[in-house]
């Protein structure tokens, strides 16, 4: 057993030596949890076995010794007349029953136990938690998902059937209360009630429900829905000490609105609203587009606008290496010119960029707009990596390909990321090209020119490239890849490129880029003659 949990450290800090928290932000990161939880449920099956022996010979001396007892204590005298009877009960009690109670002593969860305690350390932490919780919350409201779909794990695309018990739906709703995310808390409470209801059994009582649900309920305005939801907690648990406060308080508050009260006619509109709660609005301004474009909705794709788009063998400006093997390229918008260029990377090129880019895995940031500084946020839910060629030849050679492809040098560009995305992993809607003075590139290698993104993963559900101004939504599909132009040819910067990278509902979505500069370009990519050229 030692040995055995001796190597599975060695092998589980193999694994994660390199890991930092975060685990909900990567798909690729949180598989090698699956293995590190298989080889603890081997650890405990080890732990089980070895009770159960100690179990089975602790029953063998007990049945023993019942029998034994049984016959000497109908005639004790009679039994111990016998000398070998009565050598043996001295010597069972000075030397076998004591040697039961060192068995019975025996600490065979010791190794199990160690175990976990040192991997413990690598273990998701409620940071991961709260972020995974929130990102099923970014789904429920991306995709327009009801917690009861969400609870029964109805989703498009699914290989497993996943459901959220009780206490799972329960631990969501407190999540978001702990945020102050009181929307999200009625309605992942209101679910619990319901499975609660249909006569599901966990460790979560209605009483906690009606506990979160109705302070969650008087934080969005909902002082009558309060009041009885307090009531129902306060039937159901007569010593409950802050329901009994809250109830003189929302009844103190509800006679006060009363008073304020011009005619029965408002009192009576208050109540119709009653249970009916709108998502509070947020900072980004096109939220409801790009969430339409998500889903797929909204997209501004005409007629018109679709007789435009076409499909060709691309040989970048007749570049010798295009000429043998053109590639195949279609049209994905008209203005700005949007491509898709189609077997870019083999299969075997993507899982080779893909193991030598886990490894190196880390929480993408931003610059933040008025320090300049990298951190993470929250919009950005993804990990990634950036690999020089010099990491593996793989890099080298589709780098090559790309500079073939778009005609421009790599020489000023910057290196080829890898991103992975995580739990709902998204870019909410941003721009590729520097707007921000400070940024010390600029007046080196210039503003970002363009960007080419490599899909390296289908995605089943979810995960789309949008441009909420253009109204355009782009669909990964494994080995193929996308361009545009992030600058005019002025150098000033095409507002309309404004792009995001959807939530992934279902599947795990990798990708890789290369962002193009404005240095070295000058005679690949001449200026235009005007400002908006």
């Amino acid at each position: 057993m030692k040995c055995w949990v001796s190597t599975l450290l060695v092998a589980w800090f193999g694994v994660l030596g390199c890991v930092q928290a975060e685990f909900f932000t990567s798909i690729g990161h949180m598989t090698d949890l699956i293995y590190a939880e298989k080889d603890l449920v081997q650890s405990l099956k080890e732990y089980i076995l070895v009770e159960e022996a100690k179990l089975s010979k602790i029953k063998s001396w007990a049945d023993k010794m019942e029998a034994l007892t049984s016959k000497s204590a109908a005639d004790p005298e009679g039994y111990l007349a016998h000398p070998v009877n009565a050598y043996k009960l001295v010597k069972r009690l000075n030397t076998d029953w004591p040697a039961l109670e060192d068995l019975v002593l025996q600490d065979s969860a010791a190794g199990f136990i160690a175990n976990l305690s040192v991997q413990r350390q690598f273990f998701p932490t409620e940071e991961d938690e709260m972020g995974a919780a929130k990102a099923l919350m970014r789904l429920q409201d991306t995709y327009k998902l009801d917690p009861d779909t969400i609870s029964k794990g109805q989703l498009p695309g699914t290989k497993y059937q996943a459901v959220l018990s009780v206490d799972d739906c329960f631990g969501m709703g407190r999540s978001a209360y702990n945020e102050g995310d009181y929307y999200h808390t009625v309605l992942w409470m209101e679910q619990v009630l319901k499975q609660l209801d249909a006569g599901e059994e966990g460790t979560t009582t209605k009483a906690q429900v009606l506990d979160y649900l109705s302070y969650a309920v008087f934080q969005l305005g909902d002082l009558h829905r309060a009041l009885e939801l307090t009531r129902r907690l306060l039937s159901l648990d007569p010593g409950h000490e802050r329901a009994g406060g809250n109830l003189r308080y929302f009844e103190q508050l509800l006679e006060e609105e009363r008073e304020k009260m011009l005619s029965n006619q408002t009192e009576a509109g208050l109540a119709t609203q009653e249970s009916i709660y709108e998502r509070p609005v947020d900072y980004l301004p096109e939220r409801d587009v790009y969430e339409s474009l998500c889903r797929g909705e909204g997209i501004k794709l005409t007629p018109r606008r679709q007789k435009r788009l076409f499909c060709r063998y691309h040989h970048g400006n007749r570049t010798p290496q295009l000429l043998i093997a053109p590639f195949k390229e279609e049209d994905e918008w008209d203005s700005p010119h949007i491509v898709r260029y189609y077997d870019v990377m083999s299969d075997e090129e993507i899982e080779r960029i893909k193991e030598i880019a886990k490894p190196k895995l880390a929480r993408a940031t931003v610059r933040d707009p008025k320090t300049g500084v990298l951190t993470v946020a929250s919009y950005r839910v993804s990990k990634s990596s950036w690999l020089e060629e010099d990491d593996d030849p793989v890099v080298a050679r589709v780098n090559r390909r790309m500079q073939h492809i778009t005609g421009l040098t790599v020489k000023t560009a910057e290196l080829l990321q890898v991103a992975n995305y995580g739990m709902g992993g998204q870019y909410e809607p941003h721009f590729d090209f520097s707007r921000r003075p400070f940024d010390s590139g600029l007046k080196t290698e210039g503003n970002r020119l363009a960007t080419f993104l490599n899909y390296m993963s289908d995605v089943e559900a979810g995960g789309a490239t949008v441009f909420p101004d253009l109204g355009a939504a782009i669909w990964p599909k494994k080995g193929t890849a996308v361009f545009w132009y992030n600058l005019l040819r002025s150098g000033e910067g095409d507002y309309r490129t404004r792009h995001a990278a959807c939530p992934v509902l279902v599947g795990c979505k990798w990708v890789s880029n290369k962002w193009f500069h404005e240095r070295g370009q000058e005679f690949l990519r001449p200026c235009g003659s005007t400002e908006v050229d």
